[in-house]
């Protein structure tokens, strides 16, 4: 039997995304296309693979079989081209990275550029979400997150430290004052990550004994999916957050923002990076990994930012 590895790309595609449409879209080819792929593939297959309504796509029984085998044999036959080409003339490939908004913007995408630089065969596809999303599934080589859990199913490589900032305004402290104990943080109108439940609770470790962490709810009238719009608020005054230091360092630098340490300071997270155990990482994933990883040692936020400070 006579296969197509277009063909059965655009399957994987297509079951992946559980649209036509959208698997179009992400293969840059009309629907058209995509459909008579689909059609072709079944009739080489002599086999129904997929149930098709005016809402989605869904495999059948040996859709989802032939997509588990399938899915593992293109990912085997792109890390064995890679190899091959990487062992002439470096590294090569596309790399599909998903990472979060805020860090994606402000610190990844000029890595992303200075890599692309050193290595003039890789391509890459950025995709930035703050969502934890099943990305193995999406067909990402690469995540990273910033986050204190690690996922059991997934290989997690640190990259670096994430040190968190509790502040507030100039403005806000002169009309309000600021804490002095954790407990007096509850007090103040608090401006909160709402994306993800743990967004919700502020977690703390006291600064002269290590010991279990401080957990806090703040309240407020603000809340965000996305950290620039936090900042933003306490620049503005209205009141007090906990941001990664790569959001607020220039802020605190030149005096918009100030660091609060009122006895505790903010638990650090970490940046990982995450491809999935069921599959050996390929080079260029491996590359982009070092590359970072002593990219982001140098950055100024790796550093606690303190009250002392500013």
């Amino acid at each position: 039997m006579k296969l197509d590895l277009q063909e059965i790309e655009t399957f994987i595609q297509v079951v992946e995304h559980g649209s036509v449409s959208v698997a179009a879209e992400r293969l840059a080819i009309s629907k058209s296309v995509v459909s008579k792929r689909l059609s072709d593939l079944e009739k080489r297959l002599e086999a129904k693979l997929l149930f098709r309504s005016t809402r989605k796509v869904t495999p059948t029984e040996n859709g989802v079989q032939f997509y588990q085998q399938a899915k593992a044999a293109v990912a085997g036959l792109h890390q064995a081209a890679e190899a091959a080409a990487f062992t002439d003339s470096g590294l090569c490939g596309t790399l599909r990275i998903l990472a979060p908004m805020s860090f994606g913007t402000l610190w990844l995408a000029p890595l992303i550029a200075d890599f692309m630089q050193q290595h003039p065969r890789i391509q890459v596809a950025l995709q930035l979400d703050d969502r934890v999303t099943d990305f193995e599934r999406e067909g990402y080589d690469l995540c990273l997150r910033i986050s204190r859990i690690r996922d059991s199913a997934l290989i997690a490589r640190q990259l670096a430290v994430s040190p968190r900032v509790l502040c507030c305004s100039p403005e806000y402290a002169a009309r309000h004052g600021t804490p002095s104990t954790a407990a007096q943080i509850l007090e103040h109108p608090c401006i909160g990550y709402c994306n993800v439940a743990a967004g919700q609770v502020w977690s703390f470790e006291t600064l002269d004994t290590p010991g279990e962490p401080i957990t806090l709810a703040p309240q407020g009238r603000f809340t965000s999916n996305n950290g620039e719009a936090m900042r933003d608020m306490a620049i503005r005054g209205l009141g007090l957050t906990v941001l990664p230091a790569f959001i607020v360092q220039p802020h605190l630098a030149n005096g918009s923002l100030l660091a609060l340490e009122p006895g505790v300071r903010p638990s650090d997270d970490q940046i990982y990076a995450l491809y999935p155990r069921s599959s050996r990482a390929s080079p260029k994933v491996l590359a982009l990994c070092d590359f970072l990883q002593q990219a982001l040692a140098t950055q100024p936020w790796t550093q606690k930012s303190s009250a002392a400070d500013t």
